[in-house]
């Protein structure tokens, strides 16, 4: 079991998990400001920030359909390209209107991979240990999270935007060079071509991930909203907080938690992770209400390790244990579906609180979501399978 859990396929899937997430990852923070310094106007510097995550959010159904009918190094490959190619027009894109084009090609091949890895990733893992498995995997996608952007920030003030991109472009070649090396091409279950009716229909969502779905987008929304506004709301109530150490901090933090942690999630049922989860985000969302010195700063980083971070783990790895090993590459886009729109509705919540309520009540009203995500698990009433 425990040569099964540290196989060499697994370790190189992890590796291109963190790839394929610092490519993007490095870009997302240089690319309004690039925009703007190539001639695009504010509204659409806005839109091209956020166009990968609306083009990933169209295609994570067909990605998911693909991961369950070929094999996951095929869609990987695919996804990886498109990547590239994406970061080879960043280095050299001479206006806004081709950095949309590429920001599409980028969304695109950005969920080819996502659907993908954690698809072959959990298809690597043996049953009992997916939720723990999947711990890891997440760890990786938040390593990748926290490394990738400080780099490209790094890069961009020493040597311009151009020179950031280059190093985007390398992450993305090292996925094409790592899946190379595995073993296990992820060819689809022999079952799935040999149910005829099941073979001709076009599935989008698996309705059985679809509460799960709505949890992951109600967890990410507070999250999502102070990754856009908490600069602003700082400034806005003019507090002494080194803002820009929040999310570094949070992600040490939930590293350390999914690490720590990775056992439980085989052991627990999903409602205790959903409670603990539910009640640290409260008290995050209420710590930042409160905020007023780094020290509470750091305390609503991490208990919103506990609550989003967590949870995207748990969520993730229940919703493949929900829909079966057939069907994991559609209850991974379903997963992702959610939690793209919290991405996307997060910071639309969070500008709309911004400008019709007074600031002190911006987190306030965000503690809603906690309450939601309790009554959709309460209204769906499912349990987590063990196999």
């Amino acid at each position: 079991m425990r040569q099964k859990m540290y196989s060499k396929d697994i370790i190189l899937v992890l590796a291109a998990t963190f790839f394929y997430m610092s490519s993007p990852m490095l870009a997302t923070p240089l690319i309004t400001g690039f925009s703007e310094s190539i001639g695009a106007t504010a509204a659409v510097m806005g839109f091209i920030g956020g166009l990968m995550n609306l083009v990933s959010l169209v295609c994570r159904p067909l990605a998911g359909n693909l991961a369950d009918k070929i094999s996951k190094y095929k869609l990987s490959f695919i996804g990886a390209i498109f990547m590239t190619a994406a970061c080879v027009g960043y280095v050299f894109a001479p206006n806004e209107a081709v950095l949309v084009i590429l920001r599409i090609v980028n969304g695109f091949g950005f969920a080819c991979c996502s659907v993908c890895m954690s698809t072959w990733m959990s298809n690597m893992l043996p049953k009992e240990k997916v939720g723990s498995g999947m711990g890891v995997y997440g760890t990786m996608n938040a390593l990748g999270m926290a490394v990738a952007p400080a780099i490209g920030v790094s890069v961009y003030q020493k040597s311009g935007y151009r020179a950031a991109f280059v190093i985007a472009l390398v992450f993305s070649i090292a996925i094409m060079v790592t899946i190379q090396f595995i073993g296990d091409r992820g060819e689809p279950m022999k079952q799935e071509n040999t149910e005829g009716g099941e073979k001709k229909r076009l599935q989008l969502i698996d309705a059985r991930v679809i509460p799960i779905s709505f949890i992951i987008m109600l967890f990410a929304i507070p999250y999502c909203a102070t990754q856009s506004f908490l600069v602003t709301y700082a400034e806005v109530r003019e507090l002494d907080v080194a803002v820009s150490m929040l999310f570094p901090f949070y992600e040490v933090v939930l590293i350390v938690l999914r690490l720590s942690l990775r056992n439980l999630f085989d052991k627990l049922p999903f409602r205790v992770f959903l409670a603990a989860g539910c009640a640290s985000e409260l008290t995050a969302i209420l710590l930042l209400t409160v905020m007023k010195n780094n020290v509470v700063m750091f305390l609503a980083a991490a208990f919103l390790a506990g609550g989003y971070g967590i949870m995207s783990s748990a969520c993730q790895s229940t919703a493949i244990l929900l829909a079966g090993k057939g069907k994991r590459g559609l209850a991974n886009s379903t997963y992702y579906i959610g939690l793209d729109l919290g991405m996307t509705l997060g910071p639309m919540i969070g500008g709309a609180l911004y400008g019709g309520l007074d600031i002190r009540l911006f987190y306030p009203v965000l503690m809603i979501t906690m309450p939601l995500a309790a009554a959709v698990e309460a209204v769906a009433g499912f349990r987590r399978k063990k196999a």
